[in-house]
């Protein structure tokens, strides 16, 4: 069967990132928040998601339990599995901002390599690193998923500062502890920051 001369697999875009991007009136960027479980990551996600919206902005939630159900199924917790977790998850955030949506992950991201291989992905003009600070003794007493029990039992492997360690972040640029700002502060902190940022 002969090659079709109609497919050319290194067309340039017709549409480029800053045509989206001004279809929406603002810019694509990604919001990374890193953080122990029970940190305050997805629920500051989407209270700020639900702020962005409601200014207009185009956005979307990459929660790491959600994208473990379908995306990323299958995966685990080794460094291997974790990388690619980190990957995929980066490599999506990445097209949805090229264009013009305002992307915020949610995953623990533990080590600075897994944070440095996110920006590299996404790249640094479009990636902004947010530590969700939250102490480790406070986030275990949350326990909202009886996550950490079962790390102290054994019941659950590789657990995140339990049996796995949590590197503190070298290239965040913000820092958020939710023992000691309200949820409302917070998103309210987030969005400041970030809203600013959004102008074509």
């Amino acid at each position: 069967m002969s090659q079709s001369n109609n497919i050319f697999p290194n067309q340039e875009e017709l549409v480029t990132s800053s045509d989206k991007e001004n279809l929406l009136s603002h810019k694509g960027l990604v919001i990374w928040m890193t953080g122990y479980s029970g940190s305050g990551k997805t629920t500051l996600a989407y209270e700020l998601e639900r702020r962005l919206h409601d200014e207009g902005i185009l956005t979307k939630v990459l929660d790491g339990d959600v994208l473990r159900q379908g995306m990323n199924k299958g995966l685990g917790f080794s460094m291997e599995d974790r990388t690619e977790n980190i990957r995929r998850t980066a490599e999506l955030a990445k097209q949805l901002a090229s264009c013009g949506v305002v992307v915020i992950c949610s995953l623990i991201t533990p080590t600075n390599e897994l944070r440095r291989l996110a920006e590299n992905i996404i790249g640094e003009q479009h990636f902004i690193l947010y530590h969700i600070s939250t102490p480790l003794e406070v986030c275990e007493k949350r326990d909202v998923k009886g996550h950490y029990a079962k790390a102290r039992t054994g019941e659950i492997k590789e657990f995140t500062g339990v049996s796995n360690p949590f590197e503190m972040p070298t290239n965040a640029i913000y820092s958020i502890d939710t023992s000691e700002l309200s949820i409302d502060e917070s998103v309210t902190y987030l969005f400041d920051d970030i809203f600013q940022l959004l102008a074509i």
